[in-house]
C-alpha cells in the first residue's frame, strides 16, 4: 500500500538508521508531520494527509523499525525515546529546515509527541502538537504516583481501570512471545480482528511489514514504558501549544488519563470524539478539520510570541466536546426548527450542511452557522421529496465533505382539513414532503454511516400529531404517524451498528409552518384568515424553536427514542398511553378557528 502522489525519499540518522519518509503538498506551505503509532506504519494517516496536503506540507515517515525504515542494531535499546527524539529532529531538519513542524501523533506517535513538545532540546522545532490516543509516559507516571501516593477510592478504581486496559503492555513485555506472535499468525489475523472490533473498511490497510514492524515495536514498551512510570520527569511541561483529541470509546486508553493535562500544557485545547482507537482510519475527515484550524491558529497568531498557544474556536455550551468538528446535515434548515437547529450545533462547534428548497434561505443560515462558531458551514438547495435530487445531494456530501455524523431531517409541509376535503394531489404533496423527505434521508445518509461503520446519529421530527388524532389534520397526522414508526423500526435496525435513531415531537412551536400551511376546504381569502388566526395562536404559545433545538441535541447525546417537546406534547403523549379513549373523543371536538 502506498501513498498516492507521495515523494518518497530516505533520511539518514546521525546513528545510521534510514528513514523512510513521504511528502504531499506544498514545500513552501506551513509543514504538518504526521507520527504513526504502533503496530502501525505511516500509512496509517494516508486519508488524513490527502486531506491536509491542499493547504500544508504534510510529511509522513516510518518510525525506525516499520516499515521501509530500517531497524537499528541491536534492537535492545534503540527505541528509547530520547533516540525517537533524534529521529525526529532529523526529518524535520530535512524537510523543514529553519522552520518549526507541527507535530501531529497517533498512538505511539502521541507519545513521542508529547516528548518533543516538552523536551528542551526540540524547543523552536515544533510549532504545535495535536495528540490523540497516547498520553505522555510522564504525565501518566504522575498520574499514577498520585493515584498511589494519595488514595481515593475513585482514584483508586481509576488506576485499576487502566491497568485493566493495559494489558497488551504486559504481555509485550514477555521476552520472545510477542516476536514469535507477530512473525507468525497474529500478523494473518490482525486485520480482521481491526475490522470486526474497530469497524475499519478492507482497504488494503494494514501493510504486509505489519509482522515486522509490529515485532521491532514491541521495544518501544521495553525500553521506555516501565523506567519512564517509575521516574518521570517533573520538567514535563509543554513548551508549544497543545490539542488533545479524545476517543470516547477507545478500549486501550482510559479518558481519565487526561484529567490533570491543563497542569502540563496550560491552554490545551481539548476535543472528544465518539470513536475508537484508530482514529486516523476511520475519521480522518473530522480530524483534517480539527488539525487544520489548530495549525492555522497558531500560523496567524505567531506574532503572540513563541511557545504561548493561540486559542482556535471550541465551540460553547455543554455540547461542544460532543459536536465539536461532527459534520451536521439539516434538513428544512431555512427556517423556523431547522434554522435553529442548525445554529445550535453550529455554536457547538460541528460542521454544517444547511438544506432548504429555498437556496436563499439555506445560505442565509449557512452564514449565519459560520458567525454562531461552525468552523464550516455550506448551504445546499434540495427538495427533499424529489428522489433523484437527494441521491445527488448524498453523494455530494459525501465526496466534498464525508459522511454525515448527525442527520436531521426537519423539512416538512403543514396541511389542515377534513379528509373528505383532502384531495390526492394534497395528501401526495403532504406524504412526499413529510414522509418520503425523511424516508430519502434516513436511507441515503443512514446506509453511508452503517458503510462507515462508525457510528452517527438519525433525528427525525415527527409532531405530537403523530399520536395524537384530530378531525382536522387527518393527512399531517398520518405522516407524522408514519415517520414516528419508521423511526421506531430504524432504531431497532441499526441499533447494532452503533446508529441511534430518534423521533422528536414538537407539539404548537411558533415557526413559519403555520404562515405556509394549506386549508382544505377553503377559498384563498378562507385560507388566508385561517392561516392569520392560526399564526395568532401560535404567536400567543410563543415557544421558540431554539429551545426545540437544545431538545434536539440533548436526545442525540442521550440517545432517546422518541421526545416530546412542549408541555402539550408531553401531556398528550402521557395521555396517549393511559387513556387513548379520551384522546378519541377529545378529537371529535371541531376547534373553533
Amino acid at each position: 500500500m502506498s501513498i498516492e502522489g507521495a515523494r518518497e525519499r530516505r533520511v539518514r540518522t546521525p546513528e545510521g538508521v534510514e528513514l523512510c519518509v513521504a511528502e504531499l503538498g506544498d514545500a513552501q506551505a506551513p509543514t504538518v508531520v504526521l507520527i504513526h503509532g504502533y503496530p502501525d506504519s505511516k500509512e496509517v494517516w494516508s486519508k488524513v494527509a490527502r486531506r491536509l496536503s491542499g493547504r500544508f506540507h504534510v510529511v509522513l515517515y516510518d518510525v525506525r523499525g516499520c516499515g521501509r525504515s530500517s531497524a537499528p542494531e541491536p534492537l535492545r535499546g534503540g527505541f528509547t525515546l530520547e533516540k525517537l527524539t533524534q529521529d525526529f529532529l532529523t526529518v524535520a531538519g530535512a524537510v523543514s529546515p529553519g522552520r518549526p513542524v507541527h507535530v501531529v501523533g497517533h498512538d505511539w506517535g502521541s507519545v513521542q509527541g508529547w516528548e518533543f513538545a516538552t523536551a528542551e532540546e526540540t524547543r523552536g522545532r515544533v510549532a504545535s502538537f495535536t495528540s490523540m490516543s497516547g498520553p505522555s509516559l510522564d504525565h501518566f507516571g504522575h498520574w499514577i504516583k498520585k493515584r498511589v501516593n494519595r488514595p481515593t477510592p475513585r482514584r483508586l478504581a481509576q488506576a485499576a481501570g487502566q491497568g485493566v486496559r493495559s494489558w497488551y503492555v504486559y504481555m509485550l513485555h514477555t521476552p520472545v512471545l510477542p516476536e514469535l506472535a507477530w512473525r507468525g499468525p497474529l500478523s494473518r489475523a490482525w486485520p480482521k480482528l481491526l475490522r470486526r472490533a474497530e469497524k475499519l473498511p478492507a482497504d488494503g490497510y494494514p501493510t504486509s511489514s505489519l509482522g515486522r514492524d509490529a515485532a521491532h515495536g514491541a521495544w518501544l514498551y521495553r525500553d521506555n514504558v516501565r523506567f519512564r512510570l517509575r521516574h518521570p520527569r517533573d520538567d514535563c511541561h509543554a513548551h508549544v501549544p497543545v490539542q488533545l483529541i479524545t476517543p470516547t470509546r477507545d478500549v486501550f486508553l482510559s479518558e481519565r488519563l487526561y484529567d490533570d493535562v491543563e497542569s502540563w500544557a496550560p491552554g490545551v485545547v481539548r476535543h472528544t470524539l465518539d470513536a475508537k482507537h484508530w482514529i486516523p482510519r476511520t475519521r480522518p475527515d473530522q480530524l483534517a478539520v480539527w488539525i487544520s484550524d489548530f495549525v492555522d491558529a497558531q500560523e496567524s497568531g505567531r506574532a503572540a510570541g513563541p511557545g504561548e498557544p493561540v486559542r482556535v474556536y471550541e465551540g460553547s455550551g455543554p455540547y461542544a466536546e460532543r459536536f465539536g468538528g461532527s459534520l451536521v446535515l439539516v434538513t428544512g434548515a431555512g427556517s423556523g426548527i431547522g434554522r435553529a437547529t442548525a445554529l445550535s450545533f453550529a455554536a457547538a462547534g460541528a460542521r454544517i450542511v444547511a438544506v432548504d428548497v429555498d437556496g436563499e434561505r439555506a445560505a442565509r443560515t449557512a452564514e449565519s452557522a459560520e458567525r454562531a462558531g461552525s468552523p464550516q458551514a455550506w448551504a445546499e438547495t434540495a427538495d427533499v421529496s424529489d428522489q433523484q435530487q437527494m441521491e445527488k445531494l448524498a453523494q455530494r456530501i459525501a465526496a466534498d465533505h464525508g459522511v454525515v455524523d448527525v442527520l436531521v431531517n426537519n423539512a416538512g409541509i403543514g396541511v389542515s382539513g377534513p379528509f373528505l376535503d383532502t384531495s390526492v394531489e394534497d395528501w401526495k404533496r403532504t406524504l412526499d414532503v413529510n414522509l418520503w423527505g425523511v424516508i430519502h434521508g434516513c436511507r441515503l445518509f443512514g446506509k453511508q454511516m452503517a458503510e462507515r461503520g462508525q457510528g452517527g446519529h438519525i433525528v427525525n421530527v415527527a409532531s405530537d400529531a403523530a399520536y395524537q388524532p384530530t378531525r382536522l389534520l387527518p393527512a399531517y397526522g398520518t405522516s407524522k404517524a408514519a415517520v414516528l414508526m419508521l423511526s421506531e423500526c430504524l432504531r431497532a435496525e441499526l441499533a447494532g451498528r452503533g446508529i441511534g435513531v430518534t423521533a422528536v415531537c414538537p407539539g404548537p412551536v411558533n415557526t413559519d409552518i403555520t404562515r405556509t400551511a394549506r386549508f382544505v376546504g377553503l377559498d384563498e381569502a378562507g385560507q388566508r384568515r385561517r392561516r392569520e388566526r392560526v399564526t395568532r395562536l401560535y404567536k400567543l404559545r410563543n415557544y421558540p424553536p431554539e429551545k426545540v433545538a437544545r431538545v434536539i441535541m440533548r436526545a442525540v447525546v442521550r440517545n432517546q427514542a422518541v421526545v416530546p417537546v412542549t408541555p402539550e406534547a408531553r401531556g398528550v403523549r402521557v395521555l396517549s398511553r393511559l387513556s387513548p379513549r379520551v384522546l378519541r373523543a377529545i378529537a371529535r371536538i371541531e376547534p373553533p378557528l
